[in-house]
């Protein structure tokens, strides 16, 4: 037998390159040869292969290393005894040599008995086979290979998760604008911090004509993918509503219908919706978002809410308002993860904060004040990580 503490140092560090060593098709095959490297004479244990699972067999995947001189089966029936048994038990050593998995002879003078595993991701399985020579012991075999065996699954499953979220993750930045629309008279800047890989804050533009542009900011209720899922929703729906000849409150009352009867109808999203002319004049539908702040000279103004969230209820009264944005005047809308900023002591940054960064950086371009806007929450927060999705839309007319 293998001295205790030797035996766990190696299994530690095993475990630990399985964690740490670089995904991908070979990753089995590595993790193998390291079993075989690290085990190989303490343990009594080599000659690792790996099959994979097909529509009605499992298909050998593996070069037959340290099998040279074994005739190997290169396909295993599904309903074959021995895979029954490997995947009933998910660890199985077939210390009885009438009940053989692989070795198509088990009178051959070079015959080891074989040890298995089966491991899996969402969309595949594995069972790895390997040969124990003579000395081996069943304790400490059965120990390492379900450790092994739970930190490989453990290691595909995370692989599998972390590859859905990239995948959310680059739809949801699909989905998002890469730049600011040019509009005559005009600047406009936009940024979104997610909390997570994903988020539920959304932000967009839309120009209808050569007089008049829209623009919007929603914050979905919660974070993470389910958030992500519900934004992704607004945005496309908003996009595909939204036309010349169609009316706001039209389109948004029938988006509100759609996110009600979604899956995530339990969820809602605030979204504040607006269309600017050219000329100044400005259209808009608050739905429980918080309320953007005009700042036009000394003045603050606020524009409040006109309506509920989207998805709390199948009909929803929303209705539309208006105010005049003058050369000079700066429109800042937000999610309330900058609001909500906190710092060591449990303060808010606040409603009051962001305008006095808005109000001290009003003369510069947007770019600058939406950086500042960052930038000052960031600091608020002692630069720890954000706790909630930010989003911050500066839109300023030219004087």
């Amino acid at each position: 037998m293998i001295e205790p503490k030797v035996f766990y140092r190696k299994l530690d560090s095993l475990l630990s390159q399985i964690n740490e060593v670089k995904s991908g098709a070979n990753f089995l095959f590595s993790i193998v040869n390291e079993l075989g490297k690290i085990f190989g004479s303490d343990l009594r244990i080599g000659g690792g292969r790996i099959y994979e699972k097909d529509t009605t067999e499992y298909v050998l995947i593996s070069p037959l290393s340290g099998l040279e001189n074994v005739d190997i089966e290169t396909n295993l029936a599904l309903k074959s005894k021995a895979v029954q048994a490997i995947m009933s038990n998910k660890t199985y050593i077939f210390d009885d040599k009438g009940f053989d998995v692989g070795n198509k002879d088990v009178r051959q003078k070079n015959y080891a008995i074989p040890a298995a595993i089966t491991v899996h991701n969402q969309d595949h399985t594995w069972i790895l086979i390997f040969e124990l020579r003579n000395g081996w012991v069943r304790e400490e075999i059965e120990f390492c290979l379900n450790a092994i065996r739970a930190v490989i699954n453990y290691r595909l499953l995370s692989e599998t998760i972390k590859n859905e979220y990239e995948q959310a993750y680059q739809i949801q930045k699909s989905l998002l604008p890469t730049s600011s629309p040019v509009i005559d008279g005009y600047q406009i800047a936009g940024n979104s911090r997610q909390a997570e890989l994903v988020g539920g804050d959304i932000f967009d533009y839309y120009k209808f004509n050569e007089k008049e542009f829209g623009f919007c900011i929603g914050d979905a209720s919660g974070h993470g993918l389910p958030a992500a899922i519900l934004a992704r929703d607004a945005i496309i729906g908003l996009r595909m509503g939204l036309e010349n000849d169609i009316k706001m409150l039209q389109t948004l009352k029938k988006l509100n219908k759609v996110i009600f009867q979604s899956v995530y109808s339990t969820r809602f999203i605030s979204l504040f919706y607006a269309e600017m002319e050219l000329n100044g004049n400005l259209y808009y539908i608050n739905a429980g978002h918080p309320s953007p702040i005009l700042i036009y000279n000394n003045e603050i103004t606020e524009l409040e809410s006109t309506g509920l969230v989207f998805g709390a209820f199948l009909d929803i009264d929303l209705r539309r308002s208006y105010v005049k944005i003058y050369p000079g005047g700066v429109l800042v809308m937000f999610s309330d993860g900058i609001v909500e900023r906190q710092n060591a002591a449990g303060e808010e940054f606040g409603l009051e904060r962001l305008k006095e960064v808005v109000a001290k950086n009003k003369n510069m371009a947007v770019e600058e004040i939406l950086n500042s806007i960052f930038k000052s929450a960031n600091e608020f927060g002692n630069g720890d990580k954000w706790k909630d999705d930010a989003t911050v839309v500066v839109i300023k007319r030219i004087k």
